[in-house]
């Protein structure tokens, strides 16, 4: 990630279609970043990654695409070195795997978000990789997993 997220223009984008979870995330937010501008579709996503180039961009798994993997992978394509943070629902590793395979740089589980958000938030401002805790894997530990993505 080169420069700290402290150094560049300060503004978040955050994706999502629920308005009490954005805003709850936007108040997480609003400590440490100018500017946070919500969007709650795929198009205003796009747009808004290659225009701002926002320090941070922060997807709602759940946004309504058909292929929301497909937009994490344009976001990391138009803005390479922003740094991609995924809410998802989902606890299962495979779901994760595909999220970082995108091209995400962390993925926090929705039910840890007042915990595990701005953690987040320090990791991939570090350049590494966050996983929620609360993510589990059928064939290994969640510390296998997090070693697996650091490595």
């Amino acid at each position: 990630m080169g420069e700290s997220l402290k150094h560049r223009h300060a503004s978040v984008l955050l994706a999502g279609r629920y308005s009490g979870l954005v805003e709850g995330i936007r108040g997480l937010l609003a400590a440490r970043f100018k500017g946070i501008f919500i969007v709650g579709d795929d198009v205003s996503l796009l747009q808004g990654a290659e225009r701002m180039r926002p320090a941070l961009v922060v997807i709602d798994l759940s946004l309504g695409s058909d292929d929301v993997l497909g937009r994490i992978a344009e976001v990391r394509a138009c803005a390479p070195e922003t740094p991609i943070v995924v809410l998802s629902v989902h606890d299962d590793a495979t779901i994760a795997r595909a999220v970082f395979a995108a091209g995400a740089d962390g993925v926090v589980l929705k039910r840890a978000i007042a915990t595990d958000l701005l953690a987040a938030v320090d990791a991939v401002e570090q350049g590494r990789k966050y996983l929620s805790a609360g993510v589990r894997s059928s064939t290994g530990s969640h510390e296998a997993l997090q070693a697996g993505l650091d490595a």
